[in-house]
């Protein structure tokens, strides 16, 4: 069994003259990532390793949960501007002795992710995180595993 955990960057800034991909967190996003990344700690979710977009925003959330956690993260370029495809690129490639990995990434493609797994309609707010058990034991049978949402947490609701 394995968990797969999705997280949206945390809100972020936009200054002028700054592209997309270098668009730093906001003092909400700060807060927020920290808030989070204390309540899964809280809550015992396990976590062992980050995967993150390289986009500074989505990076900069990462880190911040990774000051909580003290994992392993890795950034993959294939998590900014992800479609569904590219988070089954990124999970194929996994270790599996790898149980639990958390990827951090951006709207819309997350939540059209989420939404691939689950009857479940998810809107990832920022900082929004959700948790699937993956029925299988090497992450290259993620995509025929059958998938169950066992959590999904908001900055706001907790």
């Amino acid at each position: 069994m394995k968990t797969l955990i999705l997280v949206r960057h945390a809100k972020s800034d936009w200054p002028e003259e700054t592209d997309d991909f270098d668009r730093p967190l906001a003092e909400k996003g700060h807060h927020d990532a920290e808030k989070m990344s204390h309540f899964l700690k809280g809550k015992n979710i396990e976590i062992d390793k980050f995967v993150s977009s390289p986009a500074l925003r989505a990076l900069s959330t990462c880190e911040i949960f990774n000051e909580t956690y003290q994992k392993e993260i890795e950034t993959d370029r294939k998590l900014y501007n992800a479609s569904e495809k590219n988070f089954e690129s990124v999970i194929f490639g996994l270790n599996d002795d790898l149980n639990s990995v958390a990827m951090f990434s951006h709207n819309n493609g997350i939540s059209n992710f989420a939404n691939s797994m689950s009857e479940d309609l998810f809107i990832f707010p920022t900082c929004g995180v959700a948790g699937f058990e993956i029925d299988c034991n090497s992450w290259s049978d993620f995509e025929s595993a059958k998938k169950k949402p066992i959590f999904f947490y908001e900055p706001k609701k907790i």
